[in-house]
């Protein structure tokens, strides 16, 4: 058997959750492989609608397995209020979840930084969302990370206190202000949140999804953000801190690149992005507001403004370049509904007019400008259509247009937030 990987070909917000939650059926183990709490993953399912930010999200299905992989920072603070609120909805969280002891923990100080160094950088800052992701990836680049499996030992009080206290010096360093009594507090409350994550099942998760393998069960990966924010490949500086493309899956999981299989790639019928950093698409006039409002462009988590624009070729084929994409999945077509044309970026073009369909090293939007081909709209509500034989030709003819771009077959078209929303085509 072979592990199947779903991730994002943008700048995340793709719709990931809603996929998996579709998906899991088909599988016996959902395993998330990176990021953290900074980014939540949306359901909506029988009139109700769920944000999952650390859990991956085939918990709601039919019992599979779901396993929260080394690669991933944990917030135990935010995971014990998630995992208690889809308790009390009765999930049987305890009976499905299983954790890697090798996962790195978020410690409050990791937030004080993350808001510090945002502050020092000013106008060049990244736009994080202040959940300590960045500064936990940092620790544990540099070898000094606490993980899970760290607070099952005797030492870990005191591993704890060194970590904080060398937080502590950076956060003097950097001039940062620490109300004492509030840190002393939110230690307390993370300490407490330990000690329920501690009743959970801790494992070695490549052991586990190896097992699995060898057992012919069927896993799915489950990434975070998008691959325009991967610290090697997306939009650098302004990116997270982890891999969040195909091989993430690997080192965030334990998982040999020969047990990859399928690997689904998801993408919006048009392009939104949050934070600071290049969006050669963006549209700040009505259109780009017209987007926002229709597809509901606002963060799971953060309530923060999307940033709104056309459809970048140029980054999607090099996202599906990087993760060796062997299946396509559109988002969010019904949001388009409306509209009299579509237009797409097939290129970009520099000062000096000449045309790249490579994605530059620089990608900076006062250097290039999006070529683009208009194609006219469907004007008709998708989300009323519930099979392939009853899309519009023009909506059609848009699929045919991406397909041949981008070299890849579409095989899953969402046309609404709802499970029920979803459309497999046959190819």
């Amino acid at each position: 058997m072979k592990v199947d990987v779903l991730l994002g070909l943008q700048w995340g917000d793709e719709g990931k959750g809603k996929v998996v939650d579709v998906l899991t059926p088909r599988y016996d183990a959902v395993a998330r492989f990176q990021g953290g709490p900074n980014a939540g993953h949306t359901l909506e399912f029988d009139g109700k609608k769920y944000v999952l930010r650390s859990i991956p999200s085939g918990i709601f299905q039919h019992g599979q397995i779901n396993i929260i992989g080394n690669g991933v920072v944990l917030d135990p603070v935010l995971f014990t209020e998630e995992a208690k609120s889809l308790e009390e909805s009765g999930v049987d969280l305890r009976g499905i979840l299983r954790i890697s002891r090798k996962a790195h923990l978020i410690l409050p100080t990791h937030r004080l930084l993350d808001a510090a160094s945002e502050k020092a950088m000013a106008a060049g800052k990244i736009g994080t969302t202040g959940k300590g992701i960045g500064p936990t990836y940092t620790d544990k680049i540099s070898r000094h990370g606490l993980r899970l499996g760290d607070a099952l030992t005797p030492e870990f009080a005191d591993r704890f206190a060194a970590a904080r206290d060398r937080h502590l010096d950076t956060l003097r360093a950097l001039g940062a202000d620490v109300d004492a009594d509030a840190l002393a507090a939110a230690e307390q409350k993370w300490m407490q949140a330990i000690e329920y994550i501690k009743t959970f099942k801790i494992v070695d998760c490549e052991y586990l999804i190896n097992d699995l393998l060898n057992d012919g069960k069927s896993i799915l990966c489950e990434g975070a953000q998008g691959t325009m924010l991967d610290v090697d490949f997306g939009s650098y500086p302004f990116v997270t801190s982890s891999n969040t493309i195909c091989a993430g899956a690997c080192s965030g999981l334990g998982v040999a690149p020969n047990k990859v299989g399928d690997v689904y790639g998801i993408f919006k019928a048009y392009c939104t992005r949050v934070g600071s950093g290049p969006f050669p698409t963006e549209l700040f006039d009505e259109t780009g507001k017209r987007i926002r409002d229709l597809g509901h462009e606002y963060g799971a988590v953060t309530g923060r403004e999307r940033r709104c624009g056309w459809i970048d070729l140029v980054a999607l084929r090099y996202a599906v370049m990087i993760n060796g994409v062997t299946r396509l999945i559109m988002m969010k077509s019904d949001v388009l509904d409306a509209f009299d044309t579509i237009k797409a970026c097939v290129a970009y073009r520099d000062k000096d007019g000449n045309e790249t369909r490579h994605l530059p090293f620089y990608l900076d939007d006062d250097n290039y400008s999006p070529v683009y081909v208009t194609l006219p709209g469907w004007k008709t509500t998708l989300s009323d259509i519930r099979s392939e034989d009853a899309l519009p030709q023009a909506f059609v003819d848009y699929i045919n247009f991406l397909e041949d771009e981008l070299g890849t077959p579409i095989t899953i078209i969402s046309i609404g937030p709802d499970r029920e929303q979803t459309i497999f085509r046959n190819r």
